[in-house]
């Protein structure tokens, strides 16, 4: 079994949340991919991100980041996918089916879930061992901050959990569990 390396990273949403993982993950070394459906959104986050890229002078020439307006420009590429919709499950259902679609095969399908279950939204897709869901520590909700908790399917191999685990280190969090998702 080959290594999973990623990256490149897919952001859906371009939201507060969205903008801050693809800042974080673009300060971490990651090429990133910013999709949002609003113009402004994307016109916010450009803003915002230049500025971090200036404060990181180790970064302002390679850090990598496009901004697009489709799902399938997001995913094109990406290695890993996050999205950034509402945690309900006909947004989480509507945007899974979406980037499986429009991702490659080799793309990991990730999502901040904490009411919506990563095994009912993964059976969904034709790529259920690659579907993952990370949760915030102990307090809080939306983007996971210093501490994380990641839920894997029954079928999700080592190697995509140790990846989606190591990008979730490689951003500054302590990954406090890898659980198995039961629903």
């Amino acid at each position: 079994m080959s290594e999973v390396e990623i990256r490149t990273v897919a952001v859906v949403g371009a939201g507060v949340l969205g903008r801050e993982l693809a800042a974080r993950a673009l300060l971490a070394g990651y090429r990133v991919v910013l999709e949002d459906v609003l113009p402004v959104n994307l016109r916010n986050a450009r803003a915002q991100i230049e500025l971090q890229i200036q404060s990181a002078a180790s970064l302002k020439d390679i850090a990598q980041i496009d901004y697009v307006s489709t799902v399938e420009d997001a995913v094109r590429e990406a290695d890993l996918a996050i999205d950034f919709v509402p945690d309900e499950l006909e947004s989480k259902l509507e945007i899974f089916c979406l980037m499986d679609r429009m991702a490659p095969p080799k793309t990991i399908l990730c999502t901040p879930a904490i009411r919506v279950g990563i095994a009912d939204i993964s059976n969904c897709t034709y790529r259920a061992p690659r579907c993952m869901a990370v949760q915030p520590g102990v307090q809080g909700s939306g983007l996971p901050g210093k501490s994380v908790r990641l839920l894997r399917t029954a079928t999700t191999p080592d190697d995509v959990a140790e990846a989606v685990r190591k990008f979730w280190l490689s951003l500054g969090c302590e990954v406090t569990s890898m659980d198995i998702a039961t629903s």
